[in-house]
């Protein structure tokens, strides 16, 4: 018996503003009934390898540390043809954090950066709102769907959103990493 399933890749399209206050975008949530999923500080560990740079080939491998649990996160190079910031993303849960760090650095994985936020997390349907306080960066708002292979209507409906909320600015297409590193 042979599978004839296709792997679908799961691409995080995301719209990222930089923002005076998170105050109005948080009421605009509330009064649009948005269901709130929790507040979170989540500390992020970034890892380069040592077969190749993440930073020259755009990709990141990070441990994220949540008051509940650990999750290992690749990130694959960001795709331009979307308009916004979207890059192929894979997650899994770790037992624990700590004993992954010590896997990697046995293979020679180097840590390169850590970035520290405070998220509001919001979700809208299939659309996820974030509203994050970074240290050293400021406050950011993140709109994002997860969608399967190119789903073209996901720019779309993250454009339509961020301008019925007044999410207005220039999208940042960097990461929070990204943002860390240029400010050294």
């Amino acid at each position: 018996m042979t599978d004839k399933s296709v792997a679908r890749k799961m691409l995080e399209i995301e719209l990222k503003v930089r923002v005076n206050s998170l105050d109005p975008i948080r009421q605009n949530l509330e009064n649009r009934h948005a269901e709130f999923r929790g507040k979170q500080h989540e500390h992020d560990i970034y890892y380069n390898a040592p077969h190749r740079d993440f930073g020259s080939t755009d990709e990141a491998l990070r441990v994220r540390y949540t008051d509940s649990h650990a999750l290992v996160t690749y990130k694959g190079k960001k795709l331009r043809e979307y308009g916004l910031k979207a890059r192929e993303e894979l997650n899994t849960a770790v037992e624990s954090g700590e004993v992954f760090e010590q896997i990697l650095a046995r293979l020679g994985f180097t840590k390169t950066a850590e970035v520290n936020k405070w998220r509001e997390n919001y979700r809208l349907g299939n659309t996820s709102f974030a509203l994050d306080l970074v240290d050293g960066l400021g406050t950011f708002v993140e709109i994002e769907i997860i969608a399967q292979n190119d789903d073209a209507d996901a720019t779309n409906q993250i454009q339509r959103y961020a301008k019925e909320m007044g999410i207005c600015g220039e999208p940042i297409l960097a990461s929070y990493l990204e943002l860390i590193q240029s400010t050294r």
